[in-house]
């Protein structure tokens, strides 16, 4: 599975992200890129890959220049497009010689930010005016990113938990706290942090690009294990007391099989053996996932159980009740848990006596595979066997299909 994964522990900036990108493409598709970015027609935009270092790493710094100037180059005139409408912005997209894939992201883009905008100042989408984000050089950030992204092509993008640094930032409304209200409302579900680092880290566009591309959220290695084959650094323009650029990895990565489970545990002292197993199996009927007993001492010593529900959290509520109805108990503990496991699948095997299907459980670099004991079973009564002799002719027809399965 081709993964992206970004690294914002700097935040993210439509420049920081194309570059980082950018610097994954190989020689072929950089050229492509620079040609189309420069060729869309958007009035006095180049753009252009710089090496760059930032805290002694090298990177890429991608300049984007209208009439010659960077963004923060500019005196506070302004330049063509700097106040505009998401209509407009439509528009300019629109008319680009670009894939209608790369088009519709990048209005996609647009369109979180006019929600987010028009949520912060109490007004409709339509009636939203772009600034900063309205500048020929952020529609060039937002398309580069999603033409990057095009050629790329990954099948995942996951990225870590986004730094919004802390203090104020100063932009077109006055002096707002950081992360900006625009930038917050597009941050909402997305796991964030602040900290020392004093100033803006992460922009309106960045976030909005973060949340256009972004699958899923977390450290790198929550999704399964990535074997990276190229590394890309976006640096920034800002100067901080840690190196400012986006990582990007880019690799192959195998998946985890993971979700949520809740795990409902109490002590019972007082039921009878045959009770407690008889509420066991109706819980399992009830939809539990599983269910087991622990041997344990309760109070003044008493020999007990500890009993152990597993279920979906879906199925919570109903499980609860039924621990409640079968069993003597008067309080429960309830914990939501990550669980991790081996893809299910099975296969089947033939021996001499008959067909034996196999469970197989694949991830996390690992195979196990087992013969299904039913099938074991049913194969030894039928030919007067003992188990063990069937099970093992299973085994040795699954090593030899073993490549197979």
């Amino acid at each position: 599975m081709r993964t992206l994964y970004l690294e914002c522990s700097m935040g993210a900036a439509g420049d920081m992200l194309m570059a980082a990108l950018y610097e994954l493409l190989d020689e072929d598709c950089k050229k492509d890129f620079l040609n189309t970015m420069n060729g869309l027609g958007l009035p006095g935009v180049e753009v252009t890959p710089v090496p760059a270092k930032t805290g002694g790493i090298a990177g890429t710094h991608m300049k984007v220049t209208v009439s010659g100037r960077e963004e923060h180059e500019h005196d506070g005139n302004g330049y063509e497009h700097r106040r505009t409408g998401p209509g407009r912005i439509a528009e300019i997209i629109d008319g680009l010689a670009l894939p209608d894939w790369v088009k519709g992201n990048a209005r996609a883009v647009y369109d979180a930010i006019a929600q987010a905008e028009a949520q912060a100042h109490g007004c409709e989408a339509e009636d939203v005016h772009f600034h900063e984000v309205g500048a020929l050089d952020a529609v060039a950030d937002v398309v580069g990113v999603c033409y990057a992204m095009y050629l790329l092509d990954p099948d995942l993008v996951t990225a870590s938990p986004v730094h919004v640094g802390s203090g104020t930032v100063k932009c077109a409304h006055g002096v707002m706290p950081v992360p900006a209200p625009a930038t917050a409302a597009l941050l909402k579900g997305i796991p964030i942090y602040g900290g020392e680092i004093r100033g803006e880290l992460c922009t309106p566009t960045g976030a909005a690009l973060l949340r256009t591309f972004v699958q899923s959220f977390g450290p790198m290695g929550s999704f399964g294990s990535i074997e990276a084959k190229k590394i890309g650094y976006g640096v920034g323009t800002k100067e901080f007391e840690q190196a400012n650029c986006v990582r990007a990895f880019w690799g192959e990565e195998e998946p985890w099989e993971s979700g949520d489970i809740v795990e409902l545990v109490c002590n019972i002292d007082d039921m009878t053996p045959e009770a407690l197993a008889f509420a066991c199996q109706r819980l399992l009927e009830a939809g539990a996932l599983d269910v087991y007993t622990t041997p344990g001492t309760m109070k003044k010593g008493r020999p007990g159980w500890v009993l152990t529900v597993l279920c979906s959290p879906y199925e919570e509520d109903g499980i609860v009740r039924q621990i409640f109805a079968h069993t003597t108990t008067n309080g429960l503990r309830s914990r939501l848990s990550v669980k991790l496991f081996l893809r299910p699948e099975q296969e089947q095997v033939q021996t001499q006596w008959g067909p034996v299907r196999v469970k197989v459980a694949k991830g996390f670099g690992t195979v196990h595979t087992k013969p299904e004991f039913e099938d074991v079973a049913a194969l030894a009564r039928a030919n007067g066997l003992s188990c063990q002799t069937v099970f093992e002719a299973a085994m040795e027809q699954i090593k030899a299909v073993q490549g197979r399965i």
